[in-house]
């Protein structure tokens, strides 16, 4: 059925979308380049997440991996179709593609073994995603130096959202966690403030919702509603402030 084809990892969408459209809308040529590069970028995502799945059973001996193998080679090559032009247009986005494949890797290492919810692959999958601000810009004529504080911005977001989730989901009872969500979005707010203050509401924000809203019994949709609202406020924030 076509829901099995679209990845089932909900807060990943937000982090794949906002960094790429805040970086889009702050050049000053926004235009049918990004949407290419969009569509390429949301399929390879799928690919990928197929792909690791399908490697994550199979090593298993799960006769489940062959549902994964279709939407991995489809969804990997209608990516292609897209990414495969532009590459043509604009040669340095093979160099953006490889800064981004390490990542990939220790992604595909922690599928392999099982553990897609480590700290540190969540943490692997944000760096490229926000590296994405930085490469929908430069497609519109922004170079890094006009962008980069966007980008810094996008990434201090999102990694925090990486400790804060596991602390409202899988690692709700443990209080180590608790303080170091904390502890990062304390530092968090201070680094985002020395990038605008524009930023410090917002951030100020996040940190609230670390220290108090653990422990309180939310349920994942609704952890899913702040996140969502947060990351949206996020985009409007970026886009007004730089």
């Amino acid at each position: 059925m076509t829901y099995r084809w679209i990845p089932d990892q909900h807060g990943a969408w937000a982090m794949l979308a906002v960094p790429f459209l805040a970086g889009t809308f702050l050049s000053p040529h926004p235009g049918w380049g990004h949407a290419a590069l969009f569509a390429a970028w949301l399929l390879g995502y799928a690919a990928a997440f197929h792909a690791q799945q399908w490697l994550r059973l199979h090593a298993r001996g799960l006769r489940s991996a062959r549902r994964h193998g279709v939407p991995a080679v489809v969804c990997g090559a209608a990516a292609g179709a897209f990414a495969v032009p532009l590459a043509v247009l604009h040669p340095w986005l093979l160099l953006a593609a490889a800064a981004a494949l390490p990542f990939v890797a220790v992604n595909t290492r922690y599928a392999w073994r099982g553990r897609e919810r480590a700290l540190a692959n969540g943490l692997a999958a944000v760096v490229p995603a926000c590296g994405m601000l930085l490469v929908a810009a430069r497609l519109g004529g922004l170079g890094p130096g006009g962008a980069w504080r966007a980008g810094a911005a996008c990434l201090l977001y999102f990694a925090g959202t990486v400790p804060y989730v596991k602390t409202m989901i899988r690692e709700r009872g443990s209080l180590p966690y608790r303080r170091s969500s904390v502890a990062y979005h304390a530092v968090a707010l201070a680094a985002a403030t020395a990038l605008s203050c524009w930023l410090t509401p917002l951030f100020a924000a996040c940190l609230t919702r670390a220290a108090l809203l653990p422990g309180r019994g939310l349920r994942p949709p609704k952890v899913g509603a702040l996140e969502l609202t947060l990351s949206t406020a996020l985009l409007t924030t970026l886009l007004l402030t730089f």
